[in-house]
């Protein structure tokens, strides 16, 4: 087994670095442990609670107790099947914001900033949102990439009252939160199209195998093997055999923000004191490898309904059945969304140059493992500070590849994060009472209205906040120079010759909002840079509220 190329992982970006070396003329093999992506469970997208809670599509990973949330451990999910987790998510498309990015070209990752990947995301949309009423294409989106992005109907009246309800609270409208202008409430966005999930699978993969010039090998990878200061191909594990598969050009680690930092510590490359300890021998001494753990925490603020209008009336084994009849039968009805069709990105105060709260609107109050809260008739909103500053680790177990690694989050570690939180639980409130969702709110579910002090609302937090399935930066990209980076800007493992990483793993700090768009376009970008080419830069700029320095909206 030989190719031009060994990617390991057909996630998000090794999907798409896949298609474009395969697009150039390259042989390639990508290495994937999980399996085929077939049946409802993925393909529907209102079934999206079940495959992330499913042993066969996630890898059932769990977090170390939490220090500062009770010792809680925290789900998770990583996607075990070919698309990673691009097939088991939530299917919500967030580019993030473009200052995001010039912030990641602050922080070393030079040629990464917002100018750098806006052609990159255009490359990869095929954007539908023009025929929800947008007059017309937008210069910032892209028609006729490999990704479809659609927005959902919003039939149900909720959805526009969550929008109105921001307007008068004082936010913008946003027409487009991908487009020029974030800041603000709107219709979100999704990778759905015609019914059913778009993953980088269905995107990118399948048409790449479909050429010949790329190949799916079904097996467990070990490590990179790495001869003489160069990686020369994986070392995987198929049924009960060892194999190596080699590559004539380089190896791509693109294996999830927990898996890649664990493969390239099996591989000699990490925390010098740290291999030794396991037992493993150094091939480059980089103490970044695992460390910069970064995600996003969500608490769901949820409230019961005055009216039966909202999606728990198909609660139940019929509804579900009638929902699910309808989308296998047609395409369309409910199951076809992922019922997130509006959303919200504000800033917490004044002085903050772009938003830092993300909301998710949902017309059922409900869990993500699909419990329903016992009220009945609910909606709920998921929210939580973008940026905390609270940084993890991953870690090894020991020296066995079938060991999960430790994942160590460290949420809540740092004094503001709890005082962002306490500040979205606030504003959020304010929205509700607005007109537009005032008629509809009976109570407050949660935290409930009892909840108001910042030592009550401390251990709501503490107790009920989530992981919004956003892990990235374990493998972070800076200078070649920084000892604490691991990748250089062109995605190169510094100190192995080779070797690149692709995928959310290289974030030097996490985006504003979903991580998929992200890292489906760092795969597209990475695969540019190891083709030896690149778009040209875009001279469009983004819309920033003109009074950030003194208004909070």
């Amino acid at each position: 087994m030989q190719a031009d190329y060994v990617i390991i992982g057909s996630g998000s970006s090794g999907s798409a670095v896949a298609y474009r070396l395969g697009e150039a003329g390259h042989s390639v093999i990508v290495i994937e442990e999980g399996g085929t992506d077939a049946g409802p469970f993925i393909q529907m997208p209102a079934a999206l609670s079940y495959p992330m809670n499913m042993k066969r599509y996630d890898w059932g990973f769990q977090s170390e107790p939490e220090p500062y949330l009770g010792g809680r451990r925290l789900a998770t999910p990583r996607g075990r099947v070919i698309g990673g987790s691009s097939s088991i998510n939530g299917m919500v498309y967030v580019r993030g914001h473009a200052r995001d990015y010039d912030t990641w070209e602050e922080m070393g990752a030079q040629g990464w900033a917002y100018a750098d990947v806006l052609p990159y995301f255009k490359r990869m949309e095929n954007w539908h949102g023009e025929a929800d009423g947008t007059s017309e294409v937008s210069a910032y989106r892209g028609t006729d990439g490999p990704l479809h992005i659609t927005r959902g109907p919003r039939n149900n009246v909720l959805f526009n009252a969550f929008v109105e309800a921001g307007r008068q609270a004082g936010y913008n409208v946003t027409g487009d939160y991908n487009g020029e202008a974030q800041e603000g409430f709107g219709a979100m966005e999704a990778t759905i199209w015609k019914g059913k999930r778009w993953s980088a699978a269905t995107a990118y993969l399948k048409p790449a195998m479909k050429s010949g010039r790329v190949q799916l090998y079904r097996a467990y990878a070990r490590k990179v093997v790495i001869e003489n200061g160069r990686a020369v191909g994986v070392e995987v594990n198929r049924g009960d055999r060892i194999e190596v598969i080699r590559a004539s050009r380089e190896v791509i680690v693109s294996a999830s923000t927990i898996n890649t930092p664990k493969i390239l510590m099996l591989s000699g490359i990490g925390p010098a004191a740290h291999l030794r300890e396991m037992g493993i021998e150094v091939v480059a001494d980089r103490p970044g490898v695992g460390g910069n753990l970064q995600d996003h925490l969500e608490l769901y603020l949820q409230f019961a309904a005055a009216k039966p209008i909202t999606l728990y009336k198909y609660w139940n084994l019929w509804g579900k059945a009638l929902v699910g009849a309808e989308w296998l039968l047609t395409g369309k009805g409910l199951g076809a969304s992922n019922q997130f069709e509006s959303c919200g990105f504000i800033r917490s105060r004044a002085g903050l140059e772009y938003p830092d709260i993300q909301y998710h609107f949902l017309p059922i109050a409900v869990r993500y493992d699909g419990k329903a809260s016992a009220h009945g008739h609910g909606f709920q909103v998921h929210t939580g500070p973008m940026r905390s500053k609270s940084r993890g680790r991953i870690s090894l177990r020991s020296a066995d590849p079938k060991d999960s690694p430790k994942i160590l989050f460290n949420y809540m570690s740092e004094p503001s994060d709890w005082e962002d939180f306490r500040k979205a639980i606030r504003l959020t409130r304010e929205i509700f009472a607005q007109p537009a969702m005032a008629g509809h709110v009976k109570s407050e579910i949660q935290p409930g209205e009892a909840l108001q002090s910042d030592a009550e609302l401390d251990g709501f937090i503490r107790e009920h906040v989530e992981s919004a399935y956003h892990p990235c930066g374990t493998s972070r990209m800076g200078r070649a120079d920084d000892p604490l980076a691991v990748v250089d800007p062109e995605a190169r493992v510094i100190g192995v010759e080779g070797l690149r990483v692709a995928d959310s793993s290289i974030f030097p700090q996490v985006t504003n909002g979903n991580l998929n768009g992200p890292s489906i376009m760092t795969g597209e970008k990475i695969a540019d840079h190891i083709l030896g080419r690149k778009l040209p830069r875009s001279n469009l700029q983004p819309w920033i509220n003109p009074n950030w320095r003194t208004a909070q909206r």
